[in-house]
């Protein structure tokens, strides 16, 4: 394997006037989407980039991502995506740890940009979209002629999304060529048949996210098939395009399920186009998936995976005889096991799920960790932080997810609990760590802690609790707008309450369980 983005033209050499992508009303054919590419390629080339260079994507669900994480890959750059809902303070970090020579912002986000540009190593900022101030428009950007494919290999570095850990602090994880190429191959073949040149993806997983990166994007382009981008997700215009324009294949959170099952006419919604839906990002309620199902004779295919790992690692196909509750089992290629401290494996249940009530569930469980062609090269420059993601075992490199679970012996997968205490909010990891320092920041706040409570509609939600400096004046709307104003929407408290002090072991430690205890 070569370049990752040969996959990509291949199909265009194939088949050049069929449609890569539909946006707005407008198809691009492959034999446009490959052009196009090769002239960001060239616009880059001669502004200076060079093979492994750093190139940041800030936008939303567009047909300019596409371009330029594929003209970036074929000029042998590394692809930096970035949440185009973060603010200033949040790319900054990501921007100087990355390098990144080149943003391609949304205009609108164009001035987030500016206001961290001088404490990074951005020199080149494109705009799509709108008016900017600064930086140059996408069209005028690109090159008259297009650039060949800069050849790359395997273990190099393909795109380096950023996902935090318990720490909080945001860590650049560098997915290679061949971790996206076999897992965005394996991925289209989980689809029944696989994904055929008819089929229509419905892209309203952002494409930032490894999920709608690999699984919805790549796999697609990947096998000729239509992919139809939204920027954002309403549930009304997805089931519209989905029945305009008799779309296949749809990903999406369990939130989005959610939403379109409780739809005041969601009962009137014509879905029978879908011969795919799949789920991913945290696990869907068994109410959620069954009325879904039952509304529109769908069947939701259920995975699991994490940015390090490309992402995919289980699917829970009905094929195979789906359980509910479970992750399902490993991809092909893919190794799993269910670990105790000392490394050892923990033996399976005879088989899942277990009524949790009923069973000493530390005897059974165990952390998960995976091993295969998917898994990271690593955590960029971050050595100590390497040396503890992973373990090196009879001959294979494991990747520890952090996830507690257990397994039973027909090779079903459980996860029970997540190690990393990451609050999973619509498909999307808040680490209260992040949310707290910055909490710290304010002259109101004495203490904070941040956990996640449940959420009818997004799994998850956070909530703050806080301690005032004395004397202090300050509101609830207060505190959440201000980590609303520093932080992307879905990580904002939307509960704050205040407490007189935070219960602590003898040690120092919040008790974080106690306050969850007391919210229920």
């Amino acid at each position: 394997m070569t370049n990752l983005v040969r996959n990509v033209g291949e199909v265009a050499a194939e088949r050049p006037e069929s449609t890569a992508v539909h946006f707005d009303g407008t198809d691009v054919s492959y034999g446009g989407l490959w052009h196009r590419t090769g002239q960001f390629a060239a616009a880059l080339a001669e502004r200076g980039i060079e093979p492994d260079d750093r190139v940041a994507v800030y936008l939303p669900n567009l047909p300019q991502f596409v371009t330029a994480f594929h003209g970036t890959l074929r000029a042998g750059g590394v692809v930096v995506p970035m949440n185009p809902q973060y603010k200033s303070r949040e790319i900054g970090h990501l921007l100087g740890d990355s390098g990144a020579e080149v943003v391609v912002a949304l205009a609108d986000l164009a001035p987030f940009v500016e206001e961290v540009r001088d404490d990074t190593a951005v020199e080149h900022l494109v705009t799509v979209g709108g008016e900017a101030d600064a930086g140059t428009p996408f069209e005028a950007f690109l090159a008259d002629e297009p650039a060949d494919v800069v050849e790359r290999d395997d273990d190099d570095v393909a795109v380096q999304p950023y996902t935090s850990g318990t720490t909080g602090q945001p860590k650049g994880v560098q997915l290679t060529h061949r971790n996206l190429d076999s897992n965005a191959n394996v991925a289209a073949d989980l689809v029944p048949g696989g994904i055929k040149p008819d089929d229509r993806q419905l892209g309203v997983l952002p494409l930032f996210h490894i999920y709608g990166m690999t699984v919805v994007m790549n796999a697609t382009l990947f096998r000729g098939g239509a992919y139809y981008p939204l920027p954002k997700w309403d549930a009304q215009q997805a089931v519209g395009l989905i029945q305009k324009a008799e779309l296949t294949m749809m990903h999406g959170v369990p939130a989005m399920y959610n939403d379109v099952i409780n739809q005041p006419d969601a009962e009137e919604f014509d879905l029978s186009s879908l011969r795919l839906c799949g789920v991913g990002g945290a696990g869907i309620p068994a109410e959620v998936l069954r009325r879904f199902e039952e509304l529109y004779e769908a069947t939701i295919y259920e995975g699991y995976g994490l940015t390090e790992t490309s992402p995919v690692t289980h699917f829970n196909s009905p094929e195979a005889g789906r359980r509910v509750g479970s992750i399902g089992k490993t991809l092909e290629g893919v190794d799993a096991r269910i670990v105790d401290d000392d490394f050892e494996t923990v033996p399976p249940v005879e088989e899942g799920p277990v009524d949790e009530d009923e069973v000493d569930l530390d005897e059974i469980t165990g952390e998960l960790v995976v091993s295969g062609p998917n898994v990271m090269k690593g955590y960029a420059g971050l050595p100590a932080a390497n040396e503890e993601a992973f373990t090196e075992a009879d001959g294979q490199r494991w990747f520890h997810t952090g996830d507690v679970g257990y397994y039973d012996k027909d090779g079903f997968y459980f996860v029970v609990d997540r190690e990393k205490h990451v609050i999973v909010s619509g498909g999307y990891n808040v680490y209260p760590r992040e949310v707290e320092e910055l909490l710290f920041e304010h002259e109101a706040v004495a203490e904070a802690a941040v956990v996640g409570i449940p959420d009818e509609r997004r799994g998850e939600t956070v909530k703050a609790f806080v301690v005032t400096t004395p004397d202090a004046d300050v509101t609830a709307d207060e505190i959440r707008q201000y980590c609303l104003d520093n932080l992307a929407e879905y990580k904002h408290p939307r509960e704050v309450e205040f407490v007189d002090e935070l219960p602590r072991t003898t040690t120092g430690k919040v008790q974080k369980f106690e306050l969850v205890g007391d919210d229920e």
